[in-house]
């Protein structure tokens, strides 16, 4: 049927889908953006944007009944009562753990990119060498020189601020200006800085508006202002999100069509043109089927349920999942090892304090095993501190109540400080993910099965952050430095790479360079899915670049009829 019938499909509408859209639509093609939860508009649909802590009923906290009901997703850091709407419950889309994972997933137009923590950092030649160089995974198909101008493609238009630090290992981008450290922050990156050779404290990079650009204002967006209710969706479009920026942008070129509540079944490969020719579509409320036909297909459903559709997607021609030919569909999962914290006190000055919510914390970029392999465990981590101040405490026997408990606890307290981990995991063919053979989800698809864990060389990386940070804490004047390991289960990270991972050689990955299907080359990969590994870096930076890439490469190859 005609109205079927488009230039393009884009499978998802999260980070890396939404950039598909906008680059695809701005190109002239026509194209169907799939989105398999509710329409979520920017501005109308943010119920609770605006609210005060007295607005809810449980002053943003969560009943108990939510609690039991959620194991899974109740641990994530932003799940509460301003924002649970935008998560999937655990009994919405069940999976099979067989070994803990915990799948933190959000279904509506604009996926995770309302829920994500906004860090961008882009990934150095290290992080991209790192594979073929250290003998793990398989080798990246590009390198950084090729790939910078789709960092700076992407960032000009998110809106990333940072500052230009001058590091090989965390390459500078097209920043707005950053924001900026405290007092005690400050203090312990120039002790730190001045103790260690290659250790570097830098403030964080992250994509919110500081100064907004014409670009920026064309989108509909202004400034961030700092409020630190991200996760409720942003009625400012401080911070980029799709529904705040690609996915509008995408709809005024009038080349976009907007399909919610289509859950992807499996992508359709015709046996005689030898190329994928649509979509397979489930509406989530009727279960009715609906097939929609393109020329290119996109799949940016995130990570692991684009590895679920892939795996599904069984024809004469692939019969094991889509262009599945050496059966690594769905293997070398990797994700990020959050693990390990560090905190400690600092005896900061007394009279000065800090204001605002700053969306984001000084880090320091990977010095371990950069320039050779020094350590008994391969490649390292990124560390992210804050410091910061709570309320002064009071006598432990008197009653936190009445006018004393007032006069209290209005006072600042210690400085604090804390850091976390983000480890670089190694790819391995054991960890991957599968369908159900008997367990189905409401919808008729098998259920995906997870088998994701932790290995020797997280523990060794674990071990060594938790020692380094407190020695370096140490050197910078912290006390009482107490170490954590949270012991946590793979997934809660929210970084889940790898299943269709990108490379030179058919037989040792299942995309070329250009995200697209070695056998079959009018689909392309452009989300987690796609990575060959996972870098110390936060990783949505690179799916947006890796998506307009990709986006644009079709474009001319559609133009030249090679797809």
């Amino acid at each position: 049927m005609p109205s079927n019938q488009y230039d393009a499909i884009v499978i998802g509408s999260g980070i890396s889908g939404g950039w598909a859209a906008k680059e695809l639509c701005d190109a002239g093609l026509k194209t169907l953006l799939l989105e398999r939860g509710r329409n979520v508009v920017h501005l109308k649909d943010y119920p609770t944007a605006a609210k005060d802590p007295w607005d809810f009923k449980y002053r943003r906290t969560l009943p108990l009944s939510v609690i039991k009901e959620n194991p899974i997703v109740k641990k994530c850091y932003a799940f509460n009562e301003t924002s649970q709407h935008f998560f999937v419950k655990d009994n919405e889309h069940p999976y099979v753990q067989e070994k803990p994972f915990d799948w933190i997933r959000g279904y509506q137009v604009g996926g995770k990119s309302l829920l994500w923590a906004r860090q961008t950092q882009r990934w150095s030649r290290f992080d991209f060498e790192g594979p073929a160089r250290d003998g793990f995974a398989t080798a990246w198909p590009f390198t950084y020189e090729e790939f910078a101008p789709w960092y700076s493609h992407v960032e000009l238009f998110a809106g990333i601020s940072g500052n230009k630090d001058g590091l090989e290992t965390l390459p500078d981008g097209e920043f707005l200006p950053a924001w900026q450290m405290n007092c005690v922050e400050k203090e312990i990156q120039q002790k730190i800085n001045n103790s260690y050779h290659h250790r570097y404290v830098v403030q964080g990079r992250c994509a919110h508006l500081t100064t907004p650009q014409a670009v920026h204002l064309q989108q509909g967006r202004g400034q961030c202002q700092a409020r630190s209710l991200c996760e409720r969706g942003c009625p400012f479009g401080g911070y980029f999100s799709s529904n705040a920026s690609t996915i509008p942008w995408a709809m005024k070129t009038g080349n976009l069509t907007l399909q919610t509540d289509a859950v992807v079944h499996s992508i359709i490969f015709d046996d005689k043109k030898n190329k994928a020719t649509g979509v397979k579509v489930i509406d989530a409320n009727t279960k009715q089927e609906k097939d929609y036909f393109a020329k290119i297909i996109f799949v940016n459903a995130g990570c692991l349920n684009s590895n679920l559709i892939l795996l599904n997607s069984k024809s004469n021609r692939f019969s094991g999942g889509f262009g599945n030919d050496n059966g690594l569909l769905g293997k070398y999962i990797c994700f990020h090892n959050y693990r390990g914290t560090v905190n400690a006190t600092y005896e900061g000055p007394a009279d000065k304090y800090y204001y605002g919510r700053r969306p984001t914390q000084p880090m320091m970029p990977n010095f371990r095993n950069v320039y050779k392999q020094e350590t008994d465990f391969l490649r390292g981590y990124m560390v992210h501190f804050s410091a910061s101040r709570g309320r002064a405490t009071t006598n432990a026997n008197e009653p936190e109540i009445g006018g004393n408990y007032k006069e209290a606890i209005s006072e600042a307290g210690d400085w604090f400080v804390g850091a976390m981990m983000q480890g670089e995991t190694i790819p391995k063919e054991k960890n991957h993910v599968r369908l159900s053979d008997d367990k189905k989800d409401a919808w008729g698809i098998p259920q995906l099965v997870t088998s994701v864990d932790y290995d020797d060389n997280d523990e060794k990386s674990l071990k060594d952050f938790l020692n380094q940070t407190a020695e370096m804490l140490d050197k910078a004047g912290c006390k009482n430095i107490e170490q954590y390991d949270s012991k946590q289960a793979p997934g809660l990270d929210i970084h889940e790479m790898g299943g269709c991972r990108m490379g030179n050689d058919p037989k040792t990955s299942l995309l070329n360079k250009w995200n697209q299907f070695h056998n079959c080359k009018n689909v392309f990969v452009t989300d987690g899915a796609c990575m060959v590994s996972t870098s110390t870096q936060n990783p949505s930076l690179t799916y947006m670049a890796m998506t307009a890439r990709a986006a644009n490469y079709a474009v001319e190859e559609l133009k030249k009829g090679n797809v």
